[in-house]
């Protein structure tokens, strides 16, 4: 199941980083790095990532739900939320958007490798 490509939207350079280290350590291949709307939509329609892993706050003030709904709107992929936001408003509205997971920061190799397969077996990719 480890062929998946992902794509890491997160603002923050290190930790995107950091993310992408993990990712390849725990077998899967990373096809982009975004840290805003404009670089994400870049890449959702140039690279066709099999999962996303979302950051909810983004740089610019951009929000990682909206830009989820957006992606929705045009490709059927499953997002995964990433955030350090844990409160009851910010899982509400993540929640409207129907992703396929929500990870807490800081997390464990566990909990991205976990909620990446659960994704891939629950959203079996579909040509676009």
């Amino acid at each position: 199941m480890h062929s998946a490509t992902i794509l890491i939207v997160e603002d923050d350079p290190i930790i995107s980083s950091l993310i992408e280290i993990r990712l390849k350590k725990l077998g899967f291949s990373v096809c982009g790095k975004a840290k805003n709307e404009a670089e994400t939509m870049e890449c959702v329609q140039s690279q066709f990532p099999d999962v996303i892993l979302m950051d909810i706050a983004l740089e610019d003030g951009n929000d990682g739900v909206e830009l989820a709904r957006k992606i929705l709107g045009i490709r059927d992929v499953p997002v995964i939320y990433l955030t350090a936001n844990g409160d009851n408003e910010t899982l509400m509205r993540a929640a409207e958007s129907h992703p396929q997971g929500f990870i807490m920061k800081p997390f464990r190799d566990d909990d991205l490798r976990i909620s990446i397969e659960l994704a891939l077996c629950n959203h079996p990719r579909r040509p676009d």
